[in-house]
């Protein structure tokens, strides 16, 4: 996308140098020590973001956030205690260690709780390859106001079945963040994530259809045309028209791919440890059993 600029560098864009969250999170560890925690663990953030949408041409939002949290959880043996807060404060900080101290102390002890095994742990987090996740967008809200209006323009101008729109949405989305935990480790890296996204409606009265389209990347050079995304949501939307039910029988179903990614996510969460040890999940008992036909295949990469 030919509007987006890196940035000068990192610490320009954040509220806080990536320093900062490091020295906060020792901050936490040393404090939770001294109280009688036997382990901590701790996450600090910080991130902001930018969001402007168009709708009919018209400016409809324009909105600006800065967010930041501490989230840390102690141990009293295998009694674990959770708090969290958005001020950076000593004070907050060590408020937040005794809250968490507090609950620890009330709450029963969990054979499972505590801190990773110290050799499953990458201490030294300098030897880990960069995962390349950062890349800043210098866009303006003027810039993003153009964006958006070339988004929707594209829809209404692929058909003339294009009657309305709900919007098209321009968002940057950038963080921070550090773990850090008692056994020596700390560690992590800047985030981003941008997207431009359009929704229009298709046809008139009791015949109307709605959908859009949408691109999120790490990159806003790697987005695309926000034309090319206009077209595909009018493209959708028309292609919902004139649809008709068919009767009750059996047949092949193809998902496409953002309600693929909806469907492995459902088998995700009911395959997560939480999910697993609370017994909410509908996988509980079938560690190594097929679950899925052998035609599927997923991978994590």
């Amino acid at each position: 996308m030919s509007d987006a600029t890196p940035a000068a560098g990192r610490q320009s864009r954040f509220s806080y140098p990536f320093a900062t969250l490091q020295e906060l999170a020792r901050e936490v560890l040393a404090y939770a020590e001294r109280q009688g925690a036997s382990a901590c663990e701790v996450d600090v953030s910080d991130g902001f973001g930018q969001s402007v949408t168009v709708r009919c041409g018209a400016v409809e939002t324009i909105e600006f956030n800065r967010d930041k949290a501490i989230s840390l959880t102690v141990y009293l043996g295998q009694r674990k205690g959770q708090a969290s807060t958005s001020v950076f404060s000593t004070t907050a900080l060590r408020e937040t260690v005794d809250a968490a101290l507090n609950i620890a102390r009330f709450t029963a002890s969990d054979a499972c709780a505590g801190l990773p095994e110290p050799e499953l742990l990458a201490i030294d987090c300098s030897r880990l390859p960069s995962l390349d996740l950062y890349h800043p967008w210098s866009l303006s809200v003027e810039g993003a106001v153009e964006l958006a209006q070339r988004c929707e323009q594209a829809a209404f101008a692929f058909s003339p079945q294009i009657s309305n729109s709900e919007g098209a949405t321009v968002s940057i989305q950038e963080g921070q963040f550090v773990s850090a935990n008692s056994l020596g480790f700390i560690g992590g890296f800047p985030t981003s994530r941008h997207y431009l996204a359009c929704s229009v409606i298709a046809g008139k009265s009791e015949q109307m259809q709605r959908d859009e389209w949408f691109a999120i990347a790490r990159d806003a050079q790697t987005i695309g045309s926000p034309e090319a995304i206009g077209e595909q949501a009018a493209r959708r939307a028309v292609a919902r028209l004139g649809a008709r039910k068919i009767k009750t029988c059996r047949v092949p179903v193809l998902f496409e791919a953002p309600l693929a990614s909806s469907l492995i996510g459902h088998f995700v969460h009911a395959a997560s440890g939480g999910s697993l040890y609370r017994k909410t999940s509908f996988l509980v008992d079938r560690l190594g059993k097929r679950v899925f036909s052998r035609k599927v295949q997923i991978s994590e990469r």
